[in-house]
């Protein structure tokens, strides 16, 4: 009888044991599915999916600051297209006028004031003008805010029998402003100026 008893504690320690064991294992996989729940859930949220000509793309989240290079140059760019890039029609020179000094501070509408007192933009509707602009490089430090640039360029003025090609430079600083549709780089030209604009080349047509 002793002998059964002693039988039925052994077997009831093991099946302790066992249970014990067996709680610990649970618990532990339970703490690792939800770890990796939350990992899984953290690197879904980083990826963004863009919509363009009906297919989905996938995009990657990312700092800004990892951006701001990228960023910065780019909205130069813009900026700089839409200033100088105009055609003789009163209504296509507003638009991108319009469009540029959504990126930049008062130094900007203050040049194009300048310009518009001079009869600079009547100059090219009356002789049937058209100016591009490419942007060359761009020179920026961003280890100083705000972050300050020098932009190259060369613009070119079109005539019906010749093209003259300039040589265009300009500087500013960048300050961050908020996103928005007229401005989504989020970045701000400041202390805008024209350090040269000169004549480099003239082409007949």
């Amino acid at each position: 009888m002793f002998t059964h008893l002693k039988n039925i504690e052994t077997a009831f320690r093991h099946v302790k044991l066992f249970s014990y064991f067996l709680i610990a294992a649970c618990t532990i996989i339970s703490c690792f599915a939800l770890y990796k729940s939350y990992q899984a859930a953290d690197l879904a949220g980083r990826h963004i999916y863009v919509l363009a000509n009906g297919k989905a793309l996938e995009a990657f989240a990312a700092d800004r600051k990892d951006n701001i290079p990228v960023e910065a140059r780019d909205h130069i760019k813009m900026f700089h297209h839409y200033f100088f890039t105009l055609d003789p029609d009163e209504k296509v020179i507003n638009a991108n006028i319009g469009k540029a000094l959504y990126l930049a501070d008062e130094s900007a509408k203050n040049q194009y004031n300048d310009l518009k007192e001079k009869s600079y933009y009547n100059n090219l509707i009356s002789g049937n003008i058209s100016q591009q602009v490419v942007v060359d490089s761009v020179q920026l430090d961003i280890d100083q805010y705000p972050y300050y640039f020098k932009c190259f360029a060369t613009q070119k003025l079109i005539r019906a029998t010749s093209t003259i090609n300039r040589s265009l430079v300009t500087q500013g600083y960048l300050r961050n402003v908020a996103r928005s549709d007229n401005n989504p780089h989020g970045f701000l030209i400041q202390h805008w100026e024209t350090l040269a604009n000169r004549d480099t080349t003239l082409q007949h047509q």
